[in-house]
C-alpha cells in the first residue's frame, strides 16, 4: 500500500428537506385544517479515527464527499426522513486543516474518536407549524436550510512514543528492523527510506511504538533532499533517538546538522529529550568509539549510547534509556506467560 500523508478534499453536508403544504380532507373532521409536516434534516459530515489505517491514499482517488439531503415533509404531519450522516474514516493522528493549511479544525488522536465537522441543514417548516388563531389555513412553508461546504486538507501525523532521526545512511532502517516488527528497505545508498515506518518494540515487559523517518541533510528545512515534511510524524514523540554513523561522516558535524534542521522546523522538536546514539560500532574499534563519544559529549550531548543495529550490541542500555522517558501509561504491560518470550524477541541480529 502506498503511503500518503497529505490530501485535499471537498466536503458538503446535506441540505434540509422542504416542509409540506397540505390540508386535511376527512369526512368526519370538521373544518379540516393544515397538516403539512416539516422537512427532514440533512446529513452531517463526521470524521472518525479508526485503528489499522496508516495512510491517506484512499483520498487520492476520492476527493468529493457529499452527505445526503433530507427528504420533504408530507401530509398528516409527517416529518421527512433525515439524510444519513456521512462518516469519513481516517487514520489515528489525522489533522483536518482549513484551506489555508494553517488553521487546525480537528485533531483526531484517539481510537474511535468521532467529531462532526459540518452540520446538516435543518428541515423546512411545514404549513401546520404556521397555523395561528388568526391564520387558520396557512399556505407558506420553509424550503429547508442549505448544508455547509468546505475545502480542507488532511494531514497525517503518525502517533509514536519514540522517533528516529539522523543523516541518510545512519543505519536507521537496520536499527528499526532489528528492534521492531518491520521490514524497512536497507541499502548502501542515501535515502533508502522514502516514507515513515512504524514498529512496535518490546523491552522488559513493556511495549512502545518507534517511528523512523527519511534522513535529513543540511538545508532540509528549505527543501533539500526529501525536505522536512516528514518531521511532522515525530512531533508527537516523547523522545527522539538521534542515530549517528560512527563509520561515516564526522559525528560532531552530523549532530550539528540534524540539530539545526530540528530547530529550523520548530514545533518544539528541538526541545524534546534526545538520546545520542553512535551506530555501526561493529565496523570500528572500541578506541575510536570512545574518542567519538567524548567529542559528542563535549559538543553538548548529555550521554552517548554506542550500539550496533546489525549485531544488537548496546541495545539493552539504549532501550532502558528510552523506557525511562516514557510514562508508564504509554507502554503496555505484557501478560506473565508472554514475558520471557517477549524479552528474548526484543532484538535479533539481521
Amino acid at each position: 500500500m502506498h503511503f500518503l500523508d497529505q490530501a485535499k478534499i471537498y466536503l458538503k453536508s446535506g441540505a434540509g428537506g422542504p416542509g409540506a403544504v397540505s390540508f386535511r380532507r376527512e369526512m368526519y373532521v370538521e373544518y379540516g385544517g393544515p397538516d403539512g409536516g416539516d422537512g427532514g434534516k440533512g446529513g452531517s459530515i463526521v470524521f472518525e479515527a479508526v485503528p489499522g489505517l496508516n495512510t491517506l491514499i484512499d483520498f487520492r482517488y476520492t476527493q468529493h464527499f457529499k452527505a445526503k439531503r433530507g427528504t420533504g415533509g408530507s401530509g398528516k404531519d409527517r416529518t421527512g426522513a433525515g439524510g444519513g450522516d456521512l462518516v469519513i474514516k481516517v487514520p489515528i493522528g489525522t489533522q483536518v486543516l482549513d484551506d489555508d493549511r494553517e488553521t487546525v479544525l480537528l485533531d483526531l488522536t484517539k481510537p474511535g474518536e468521532r467529531v462532526v465537522l459540518l452540520k446538516g441543514g435543518d428541515g423546512g417548516r411545514g404549513n401546520a407549524s404556521y397555523k395561528t388563531s388568526t391564520n387558520r389555513a396557512p399556505r407558506q412553508h420553509g424550503p429547508g436550510w442549505p448544508g455547509e461546504e468546505l475545502w480542507v486538507w488532511l494531514r497525517l501525523k503518525l502517533l509514536a512514543d519514540a522517533g528516529l532521526v539522523g543523516l541518510p545512511n545512519a543505519g536507521k532502517s537496520t536499527f528499526i528492523n532489528a528492534l521492531a516488527n518491520t521490514s524497512a528497505k536497507v541499502g548502501d545508498y542515501p535515502f533508502t527510506t522514502l516514507r515513515p515506518q512504524l514498529g512496535v518494540v518490546r523491552h522488559r515487559h513493556r511495549e512502545f511504538v518507534l517511528a523512523d523517518i527519511p534522513g535529513l541533510i543540511a538545508g532540509a528545512a528549505d527543501g533539500a533532499g526529501v525536505g522536512d515534511r516528514f518531521l511532522g510524524h515525530i512531533e508527537r514523540c516523547r523522545v527522539l533517538i538521534h542515530l549517528i554513523d560512527v563509520h561515516g561522516t564526522d559525528p560532531v558535524e552530523a549532530l550539528e546538522i540534524v540539530e539545526e534542521e530540528l530547530a529550523a522546523y520548530g514545533a518544539g522538536l528541538d526541545e524534546k529529550p534526545r538520546l545520542i546514539v553512535l551506530n555501526k560500532i561493529d565496523l570500528v574499534d572500541a578506541e575510536l568509539v570512545a574518542a567519538f563519544s567524548a567529542e559528542l559529549i563535549r559538543a553538548g550531548a548529555d550521554a552517548v549510547y554506542p550500539v550496533s543495529g546489525a549485531t544488537g550490541a548496546g541495545m539493552t542500555e539504549l532501550l532502558d534509556a528510552v523506557i525511562a522517558h516514557l510514562p508508564a501509561e504509554t507502554t503496555t504491560e505484557r501478560p506473565e506467560g508472554e514475558r520471557e518470550e517477549a524479552d528474548e524477541a526484543t532484538w535479533s541480529p539481521l
